[in-house]
């Protein structure tokens, strides 16, 4: 068994773990992370991509509203390139309260989030879709946020410092010296080999899984998952996000995602992060609302649906029969950080839990330095300064102006000025080859993984074009790697085609929810394309039958396409 020291070992890919990396790795401490799946594989993947200007939070959770303000503008310095500068807009509808307004401007001015009331007719000007029949209009600070991108410039970060971070690495075992967490025992779930990663201290940084990650060290952590359903439509009806002027609830904000409109989120406690099901009435319900904001909202195309699940914190134990939807969104989304050691007599084990992805850096310095302080460590936190890389294939801006927002024009201007035309993989997304073949060099394990990486699959045909192409890329990057052996090569096919399976299953979980009109035919055009004449649902009878196409690799789960 492999045996690796360090000081501190984080716990959780997501955007606190990769946050606490960095922070870590900047002021010099020996840092690993290790993560179940990919980067962003849970919660932070999962979200509706909102850089929070605080106001959803100003009235109920004052203390989140102004710590999303105060973060915003940090994000927003040390990040521009996974960040869109959309602007937001609190709006009363004719179902709303329009006394709620003024409530809200006041709690703004009282947590320090920007906000300024705007006349309706320049609203509707800037945003013509919007609904007429508006009576108020607030605008705010609100931005769209990439997490995937901002999470692996996290991480590149880190490793420019010194620090590691393992994917695919599954926590099978906190190791203890007495009441001491001395690290952890983690199994790689590619290969099945098993490591011991010796740390001074543990951070639990693992979301909605924190619970499980903390009880492997015998101390409770109640952390309430709180499911939140979304729906991308095919068409970018704004370019500002837009939020109803009341009291936080499902169905009541919308946000412009590169060439997509999200609209969210449901808020239902679920009793394990793991599993649950996106209900028909969920959809439905949040269509509707949606036409309270935009006249018209489910004529438009549904292109998905899909859940995360919220890592919300509570000191007191659930009870026994649950939480109702209405208590589960008076739970804070403000941060909890749990030393251990002071509340539980288990040294050596940090958990940090709660908030929000735009408050991941301040939970991150926040965490981090408890543990700098445990380590006689006093060298300051500098995330809040020091801008994350781009990307390596990103090319540099016109102008030479590197602190520019992300653009919608952003992926077209830099094919148009590469001259990528002939090479693009993703008509939707933009994507090129150049840009697929460094997602798998980079340790894309698997055609999600790529997906996460650079989008692939994410736009209106949901794959449909693009997934064949990614795939004969993914094979032939791991055949070329095989030299000849025909054993090895053999493996690569029966990967490949397994990760082709995975792919088109995940995605069909996410169309299944939205089957209607123009979707139901898009649906039924990439099934002609990869049944009817690819063929694909043969790979799953040979894959049932125990023949030629089984996984060499156990992240990737082989399903029969239903």
């Amino acid at each position: 068994m492999q045996t690796v020291a360090t000081d501190v070992l984080v716990i959780g890919g997501g955007a606190t773990g990769v946050g606490c990396l960095r922070d870590l790795a900047i002021r010099g401490m020996r840092a690993i992370l290790v993560e179940k799946g990919d980067l962003t594989h849970g919660t932070t993947g999962r979200y509706h991509g909102l850089l929070h200007s605080g106001g959803r939070y100003v009235v109920k959770d004052p203390q989140s509203a102004t710590e999303c303000a105060r973060e915003n503008a940090i994000l927003r310095r040390i990040m521009p390139h996974c960040l869109e500068d959309s602007g937001g807009f609190f709006v009363t509808t004719p179902w709303d309260d329009p006394d709620y307004a003024d409530r809200f401007l006041a709690a703004c001015h009282a947590t320090g989030v920007a906000a300024q009331e705007i006349p309706v007719a320049e609203a509707l000007y800037r945003e013509p879709a919007l609904n007429p029949r508006l009576s108020r209009v607030i605008e705010v600070a609100d931005g769209a946020a990439d997490s995937f991108l901002a999470a692996h410039a996290n991480v590149a970060s880190a490793r420019e410092y010194g620090a590691s971070a393992l994917t695919y690495h599954h926590v099978v075992e906190l190791l203890h010296v007495d009441d001491r967490v001395v690290g952890a025992l983690v199994e790689d779930l590619r290969s099945g080999e098993l490591k011991r990663i010796e740390a001074a201290w543990t951070i639990n940084a693992a979301g909605a899984w924190a619970g499980r990650v903390a009880a492997l060290a015998g101390v409770t952590v109640t952390v309430t998952a709180g499911k939140g359903t979304m729906v991308a439509m095919n068409h970018r009806m704004v370019n500002t996000v837009i939020n109803r002027c009341k009291m936080p609830s499902d169905g009541d904000i919308i946000v412009p995602i590169r060439t997509v409109a999200v609209i969210g989120t449901t808020d239902t406690p679920v009793p394990n992060p793991d599993v649950y099901a996106i209900e028909p009435e969920e959809i439905t319900f949040m269509l509707e609302e949606g036409a309270k904001l935009i006249p018209g909202f489910a004529s438009y195309r549904a292109l998905r649906a899909w859940a995360g699940v919220r890592p919300l914190y509570q000191e007191e134990p659930r009870l026994a029969d649950g939480l109702r939807d209405a208590e589960n969104r008076d739970i804070s989304r403000a941060y909890k950080l749990l030393d251990h050691e002071r509340r539980d007599g288990v040294s050596g084990l940090i958990s940090i839990v709660g908030g929000k992805w735009t408050t991941y850096r301040l939970m991150a310095q926040e965490t981090v330095d408890r543990v700098a302080q445990r380590l006689g460590n006093n060298r300051p936190c500098r995330t809040h300064a020091e801008m994350l890389p781009p990307p390596a294939d990103e090319k540099p801006p016109t102008g030479g102006d590197a602190s520019r927002f992300f653009w919608l024009g952003k992926p077209l201007a830099d094919v148009e000025r590469a001259a990528d035309y002939g090479d693009l993989i993703c008509e939707c997304e933009l994507v090129t080859r150049e840009q697929v073949q460094a997602a798998i060099d980079g340790g894309a394990a698997n055609l999600d993984d790529i997906r996460r990486d650079v989008r692939v699959g994410m736009g209106p045909c949901q794959g449909g074009w693009c997934i064949y192409r990614t795939t004969a890329l993914l094979f032939e990057r791991i055949a070329n790697a095989h030299d000849g052996d025909a054993t090895r090569f053999a493996a690569a096919i029966r990967n490949s085609n397994a990760a082709l399976l995975h792919f088109l299953q995940e995605r069909w979980k996410g169309v299944q929810p939205v089957l209607w009109g123009d979707q139901l035919r898009q649906a039924r055009l990439d099934e002609l394309i990869y049944v009817g004449v690819l063929g694909v649902q043969r790979l799953g009878d040979l894959a049932e039958s125990g023949d030629a196409v089984v996984t060499d690799h156990p992240a990737i789960a082989t399903e029969r396409l239903e």
